[in-house]
């Protein structure tokens, strides 16, 4: 997962999701979208300070399961934490 962040002049977290096709069909693409915009809602929205992210899907992304996409999208909020506020 690659995630992009800048400032925002908004007073709320604004997140785009990428998931290109990588031969996977509609459904894949969608369950993995549904699953990723849960994650973020969860985990990124109530501690992120106002920004703009954008999350890229990379392909071993499609295989994995919800507790261990999970994982990687806390760690990568914890990430964009540190980094944000230094």
């Amino acid at each position: 997962m690659d995630v992009r962040a800048n400032a925002s002049l908004l007073a709320s977290v604004r997140v785009g999701i990428v998931v290109p096709r990588y031969k996977h069909s509609a459904v894949d693409r969608n369950r993995l979208k549904r699953r990723l915009r849960e994650l973020v809602r969860l985990e990124w929205l109530p501690l992120l300070p106002p920004m703009d992210l954008v999350v890229r899907v990379i392909p071993p992304a499609y295989d994995r399961d919800f507790d261990t996409l999970r994982a990687e999208v806390r760690q990568a909020g914890q990430r964009l934490l540190r980094l944000w506020t230094r």
